[in-house]
């Protein structure tokens, strides 16, 4: 059964559900940080806000792999109601007509529980907002509270993302754009966990730059495996390390690449052909083996350094490489499995959370040797 797009209704009982989901972890790490001063709980609740962005993150995977994504076909409620147990007679009449279509009772669900985490996730924010200005006017933050702004104001968009995702029947491109939101809302919140560290680690220049350089081709490779998700061409080739039996199988860029098309559509409207799907799929298999070899290299390269500071950071980038290699190689020899799927969302999101971290940390040699003449200069002169 069809339903309005936008029925904002419910958007009050929606947004108390979010806001009574936030209440436990803000409640909880209240009790934990007890006596410590509100930076230290700013700080705590900064990085269960991170957690739980991340869990939102693979939820948001399971409900696209599920085909969940339009199990309820309006926003920001289900047929106008709160939860999927005021629209029964509506998902029943829908699943009577497609029992495997996008409308079912399952499905609806999953849909909408997203939508509750998504919403907590956003009430939860809004609480680190008015947390950080009250400890910028103490002086007790170690961060500006414009990141926390910054933060909200993303996630407003990512909502906005979200209503998109559904009225426009999960365009590929608002699908994906929403996907890599999502990883940005990770960088945000993991920047502002590490405030107390930045430039704590000091690495070669050299060294340096290439982090710079791995976290702009991760950034790229993750927007190639959310295109290959949201076209659904992880099928394209089935055998590895070939594709369809050869080295450069029949690929159609033009179509496959074309940004501005409906959902299985190419860009003059007709069906997308094979060899597009073909083409996204091989692209990012490509991409993988670049990005694979780059991190470990970056890996060896932190352990090597001889900077035993360093060697966690190269611990935790081998083992999300070999994570990436073993899930990506499951979907496709194990025709795609769900946990394999999701597992591959989640150890993108990881290596996002683990860079970023470190990219805050981190220092050139070169900009820490100016930051000690800076401050030799100071005391002298004082």
């Amino acid at each position: 059964m069809s339903a309005a797009p936008y029925d904002l209704a419910p958007i009050g009982s929606i947004a108390l559900v979010g806001a009574l989901l936030a209440l436990a972890p803000v409640a909880w790490v209240w009790r934990r940080q007890r006596g410590r001063g509100g930076a230290a709980r700013l700080h705590a609740l900064t990085v269960l806000a991170l957690c739980l962005t991340f869990d939102l993150v693979l939820f948001g995977a399971f409900t696209r792999l599920t085909d969940s994504g339009l199990g309820c076909p309006d926003w920001p409620g289900c047929y106008g109601n709160a939860s999927p147990l005021g629209a029964h007679a509506q998902i029943g009449a829908a699943q009577s007509v497609l029992p495997d279509g996008p409308v079912t009772h399952g499905k609806a669900w999953v849909e909408m529980i997203h939508r509750y985490l998504a919403t907590g996730v956003g009430a939860l924010i809004v609480v680190l907002v008015v947390l950080s200005w009250v400890e910028a006017r103490r002086r007790t933050l170690a961060i500006s509270p414009w990141w926390a702004s910054a933060t909200l104001a993303w996630v407003c968009l990512q909502g906005a993302f979200g209503a998109l995702t559904v009225t426009m029947k999960l365009y590929p491109l608002i699908v994906t754009l929403h996907l890599l939101g999502g990883m940005v809302l990770l960088v945000l919140l993991a920047v502002q966990t590490q405030a107390r560290q930045r430039a704590s680690l000091t690495m070669s220049r050299g060294l340096y730059v290439a982090m710079l350089a791995l976290a702009a081709i991760s950034a790229l490779q993750i927007a190639l495996g959310g295109w290959v998700s949201t076209n659904y061409a992880v099928l394209a080739c089935r055998d590895f390390p070939a594709c369809q039996g050869s080295w450069w199988p029949a690929m159609d860029f033009e179509h496959g690449f074309a940004l501005l098309r409906e959902l299985g559509a190419g860009k003059d409207g007709g069906a997308l052909p094979f060899a597009a799907l073909t083409a996204i799929h091989y692209m990012h298999r490509l991409g993988a083996y670049a990005l694979l070899g780059a991190m470990s290299l970056f890996a060896w390269r932190l352990w090597a350094g001889g900077d035993p500071a360093l060697r966690p950071w190269a611990v935790g980038s081998a083992a999300i490489t070999l994570w990436q290699l073993a899930s990506g190689l499951s979907n496709v020899v194990l025709g795609w499995p769900l946990a394999g799927a999701v597992a591959h969302t989640g150890g993108a999101a990881a290596w996002v959370t683990l860079l970023t971290m470190l990219v805050t940390r981190a220092r050139p040699a070169g900009a820490a040797v100016a930051a000690q003449g800076s401050g030799l200069r100071k005391m002298q002169a004082s």
